[in-house]
C-alpha cells in the first residue's frame, strides 16, 4: 500500500472515531445534567459543562479535518490546511472561558456551601469515566497526527481527570459530608484544563503568525548549507508552518560562479533533501544568484 492511501486510511480512521466520540460527549453531558441538577453538584455540572464543550470541539475538529482534504484552487493555493490550526485555536480558547466561569462558580461556592446527594454524583461520575475512557481510546492513537486532533484529545484527557475526581469527591461527600471538596475539585479540574488549553493557543497562534517552529535551528541550517563548495551564502530565509505537519523554506543562495541554470538543477535536489533529512522541512523555494543582491542578511 502507498504512503498516501495509508495516509487516508488513518485520516479516515480518525474522524471517524472523532465523529464517534462527539456523539458519546453529548450522551454524557445530558446524564451528568440531569445528575448535577439531581445531586446539586457544582463538580457534576461543572463535568457536564466540560463534556459539552468538548462535544462541540471534537465536532469542529472532525468538520475541520474533513474540510482540510479539500483541494487546492486558484483562489486558495493552499487549500484549506490551516482550518484544522483555526479548530484548534478555537478549541482552547473556549476551554479557557468555560475554566474561568467554573472557577468563578467555585468560588462562590466555597463561601456558601450547599448539600450535595453523594450517591446520585458517584454513579453518574462513573458512567462519565467508563465512557470517557472509551472515547480516549479511541482516539489515542490518533493523537499526535495533527495539532486539531490533538486538542480534541487533550479535551477527553481532561474529561477523564475530571471524572476521576468527582468519584472521588463524591465518595469523601457522602461518607465525611465533605462538602466544600466539591468547589475545591472543580478549580483542580479548570486550572489542569487551562494549563493543556494554553499549551495549544500558543502554538496555534505561533503558526498563524508564521513564526519559525521551535524545532527548527537557523544558525544551524545555515551553516550546514554553508559547508557547500557551490555556495557562498544564504539570505533572505523564510521558514514558516503551514500546519502543525508541514514546513516550508525559502531563502536566496549566493553561488561561487555564475553557474548555468541546468547546472545547478543537482545542487538545488541536494539542498532539498538536506533540508528534509535532517531539518524536517517538507516543501522549499531556492533562489540561485550570483553577486546580484546587496543586503546578504540570514533575515532581510
Amino acid at each position: 500500500m502507498s504512503h498516501h492511501h495509508t495516509h487516508d486510511k488513518k485520516n479516515n480512521s480518525a474522524e471517524k472515531n472523532l465523529l464517534i466520540t462527539s456523539l458519546l460527549n453529548i450522551v454524557i453531558t445530558v446524564a451528568e445534567i440531569v445528575g448535577g441538577i439531581l445531586s446539586n453538584s457544582l463538580a457534576l455540572l461543572s463535568d457536564a459543562l466540560h463534556n459539552l464543550s468538548d462535544a462541540v470541539a471534537v465536532f469542529i475538529a472532525y468538520l475541520a479535518s474533513r474540510i482540510s482534504h479539500r483541494n487546492s484552487t486558484e483562489e486558495k493555493t493552499f487549500g484549506y490546511k490551516r482550518i484544522e490550526i483555526l479548530s484548534a485555536l478555537f478549541n482552547a480558547i473556549v476551554l479557557i472561558v468555560v475554566c474561568v466561569f467554573l472557577i468563578y462558580e467555585a468560588y462562590n461556592r466555597f463561601f456558601h456551601p450547599q448539600p450535595i446527594k453523594g450517591v446520585i454524583m458517584f454513579w453518574v461520575a462513573l458512567v462519565g469515566l467508563l465512557a470517557n475512557l472509551f472515547a480516549v481510546s479511541l482516539l489515542h492513537s490518533h493523537a499526535g497526527s495533527s495539532l486539531n486532533v490533538k486538542a480534541a484529545y487533550l479535551h477527553l484527557l481532561g474529561d477523564t481527570f475530571s471524572s476521576v475526581l468527582v468519584i472521588i469527591s463524591s465518595i469523601l461527600i457522602y461518607y465525611f459530608q465533605f462538602y466544600w471538596i466539591d468547589p475545591l475539585i472543580t478549580l483542580l479540574i479548570s486550572l489542569y484544563i487551562i494549563k493543556e488549553a494554553y499549551s495549544i493557543l500558543k502554538e496555534a497562534v505561533n503558526i498563524l503568525m508564521q513564526f519559525t517552529p521551535k524545532s527548527i535551528d537557523l544558525q544551524k541550517i545555515k551553516h550546514e548549507i554553508e559547508k557547500i563548495p557551490e555556495i557562498e551564502n544564504i539570505h533572505h530565509v523564510h521558514i514558516w508552518s503551514l500546519n502543525d505537519l508541514q514546513v516550508h523554506f525559502e531563502c536566496h543562495i549566493d553561488v561561487i560562479k555564475d553557474f548555468r541554470i541546468s547546472e545547478t538543477e543537482n545542487l538545488r535536489n541536494n539542498l532539498k533533501e538536506l533540508l528534509s533529512k535532517e531539518f524536517g522541512i517538507s516543501h522549499t523555494t531556492i533562489q540561485f544568484e550570483f553577486n546580484c543582491c546587496d543586503q546578504k542578511s540570514l533575515i532581510h
